[in-house]
């Protein structure tokens, strides 16, 4: 089974900028997908950010702010985000899909909250 762990939320002030990481525990070499998404009180989840093959998308809301990247070597993906504002305030999960897989694979969730 493969497992996704994410880490790096917290409580920051708006304006402020944090990383999460998101460690996978096979290789995310083979990974077709990977993706960032948050769920917001009393809202539905949703796509922050997410590459699939040589193409990335982000949501209106977080572009020019935040950045996906991945790191093969070490089975790692991070979501860099700058300029956080109030309304960024969710619970950040990780995604994944390998070539082998069916479905998607998803982390625990790291809150992250930012106060105005």
């Amino acid at each position: 089974q493969v497992q996704l762990v994410e880490s790096g939320g917290g409580l920051v002030q708006a304006g402020d900028s944090l990383t999460l990481s998101c460690a996978a525990s096979i290789s995310t070499f083979g990974a077709i997908a990977i993706g960032w998404y948050r769920q917001g009180p009393g809202k539905q989840r949703e796509l922050v950010a997410a590459t699939r093959g040589g193409t990335t998308n982000y949501a209106d809301s977080v572009k020019g702010r935040f950045t996906i990247s991945r790191d093969n070597a070490k089975n790692m993906v991070y979501l860099q985000m700058n300029s956080l504002k109030p309304e960024d305030t969710a619970v950040y999960y990780c995604n994944a899909r390998w070539t082998w897989s069916p479905k998607d694979f998803w982390g625990q969730g790291t809150q992250v909250t930012v106060s105005s």
